[in-house]
């Protein structure tokens, strides 16, 4: 009996132990982040659920065991807790084996640090199972020391995190220091930062294409926007044969932007956009704005540096940048760089580009989503302060990948058009997608979560998206209902039947409804964190004509 109830939590406990350091992970160690989840409806079911409960309601009947045996027969108590705590665990160890074979597990990307931090957190409960198992004779007691750890796991994983986060500051600082000092020995680098609430990524993925035609550029990859992601570039990828350095500057707190800036030296700075995305995160749109907003970024350009500012943005026009060298693209009005005569296809952008000085070109992008037309802008901008006549910049653009954007289309098996934005979501994309969808025929419909950390303007922000829904969509499942009722009244003001405003979670339920709703010639937008299976599911998925 010490043996498999040994071997159930052992199972159980190392599980739990990867699920939280993979939450931990993706919301980059960051602790506001992290205690931010806890506030949607997934994040409380992962202390409130059944099991938990059922856990939770053992240990107090233990207590009460222990308090009223004197007094009353209750032996039989010791056996009705054993055999329920086995069976709890034999449930989750059940789902545990069904992750691992449906590939389903959560689990951290394999890091230096995730090995170390696994490696601790493991050790541990070795340790405790160790300790209880010589100390313990009694299989009750020791089934109740099990249960403690068990109820505490969460923590005790978060406290290892916690607990070597001083470590963990000294090697990054190391790191830091050391990418500092190579920076310093590129004096001809032109290093561009690229910062915003959304639309860096995009931006950078333009403008590292566009540059590429005339410069030997490097760009930070893939979720290097941090200082330790920039640091490890610079380190391992930039050369003396790197004219351009593209980078991408993301922080979740004041300070967080300038520190970035304090590593790479930008002398050229984008501003993508700005929105209440992680208003929550910042506290005060006075600390977005210092951050994600620009100012930093804006402080730190040298005086003969140059500030890229989106003309169109409304935060942005409202704001004070005091950089006397600043330019703005627009979609709407003449500035130092315009659009005009623009054309959203579904498979192309087609727009005329002017500029200041007199230049001029038409332009044929192979990326979807009329939004992306400010990125271009933004890039087409950069490279005309480097030196490139807009023809030029025109025909680099032709080379642009639609996989470059944060929108992709994919064609089902039996001609279903699904639209994945699934990379993340912000409040202007998911409008903005929205607008393109549009441009489908058929019918339409979108799959996506709530989205979080806008903190008090999130109510305000649910309904506008609720309404944009309602114009565009025929259907729309919502996979978490933190803003469920909101984005539903919305929907139903501009004329969306309530019947086809749904919340559904479950990955098999989603991909059901949808085949049910939708044929052959209708689309779908998968916006934000979406299970990738639905997505495989309906490209590969036959579909009825009607």
């Amino acid at each position: 009996m010490f043996f498999l109830l040994s071997f159930l939590w052992f199972i159980r406990t190392s599980k739990v132990i990867l699920f939280y350091l993979y939450l931990w992970q993706i919301k980059e160690y960051h602790i506001g982040r992290f205690l931010d989840h806890f506030r949607t409806e997934k994040g409380k079911r992962l202390i409130l659920n059944k099991i938990n409960l059922a856990k939770f309601g053992l240990f107090f009947a233990f207590l009460f065991y222990l308090l009223a045996k004197r007094y009353l027969a209750i032996e039989w108590f010791l056996g009705w807790f054993l055999g329920i705590l086995i069976f709890l665990y034999l449930v989750e160890l059940f789902f545990a084996l069904k992750n691992i074979f449906q590939r389903k597990l959560k689990r951290p990307v394999i890091t230096k640090k995730t090995i170390f931090l696994i490696s601790v957190a493991l050790l541990v409960e070795i340790i405790v199972l160790f300790v209880l198992a010589t100390r313990i004779q009694n299989i009750f007691y020791f089934a109740l020391g099990l249960l403690i750890f068990d109820i505490f796991a969460p923590k005790i994983t978060s406290l290892v995190v916690l607990s070597l986060q001083p470590i963990t500051v000294l090697l990054r600082y190391q790191i830091i220091y050391k990418a500092k000092i190579k920076r310093q020995k590129f004096k001809k680098l032109i290093v561009i930062g690229v910062t915003g609430s959304y639309g860096k990524t995009t931006t950078k993925e333009f403008l590292s294409a566009i540059l590429s035609e005339k410069f030997n550029v490097l760009k930070t990859q893939e979720h290097q926007n941090s200082e330790m992601g920039i640091s490890q570039c610079i380190l391992k990828e930039l050369k003396s044969e790197h004219q351009v350095f593209v980078v991408e500057m993301g922080a979740y707190r004041k300070g967080g932007i300038k520190l970035l800036c304090d590593i790479v030296k930008p002398k050229i700075g984008v501003v993508a956009g700005v929105n209440k995305q992680h208003l929550a995160l910042f506290k005060s749109m006075e600390n977005l704005l210092s951050a994600e907003g620009g100012k930093e970024l804006a402080e730190a350009l040298p005086e003969d540096g140059t500030l890229i500012l989106n003309g169109d943005d409304e935060i942005m026009k409202s704001y004070n940048y005091n950089f006397k060298n600043t330019k703005c693209y627009s979609a709407k009005e003449k500035m130092d760089l315009w659009a005009e005569d623009i054309k959203v296809e579904i498979k192309y952008l087609l727009f005329k580009v002017f500029s200041k000085d007199g230049d001029s070109a038409d332009f044929k992008v192979n990326v979807l989503g009329g939004h992306n037309i400010f990125n271009i802008l933004a890039a087409a901008l950069i490279a005309k302060e480097s030196g490139m006549k807009l023809e030029e910049i025109s025909r680099a653009c032709q080379k642009i990948k639609p996989g470059e954007a944060a929108i992709k289309l994919i064609r089902g098996k039996e001609d279903i058009n699904i639209l994945d934005a699934s990379y993340s979501a912000n409040p202007d994309g998911v409008i903005a997608d929205l607008d393109y969808l549009n441009i489908y025929p058929g019918k339409k419909a979108i799959v996506m979560p709530c989205l979080i950390e806008l903190g008090s303007a999130s109510k305000k922000i649910h309904k506008r998206i609720g309404r944009k829904i309602g114009e565009v969509c025929d259907l729309a499942i919502l996979t978490t209902k933190e803003r469920f009722k909101d984005i539903k009244e919305g929907a139903i003001e501009t004329g969306m039947k309530k019947e086809n405003v749904i919340f559904i979670e479950n990955p098999q339920q989603i991909f059901t409804r949808i085949s049910i709703f939708c044929g052959r010639g209708d689309t779908v937008l998968f916006e934000g964190r979406i299970p990738k299976e639905v997505i495989e599911k309906l490209r590969v998925a036959k579909w009825s004509k009607d």
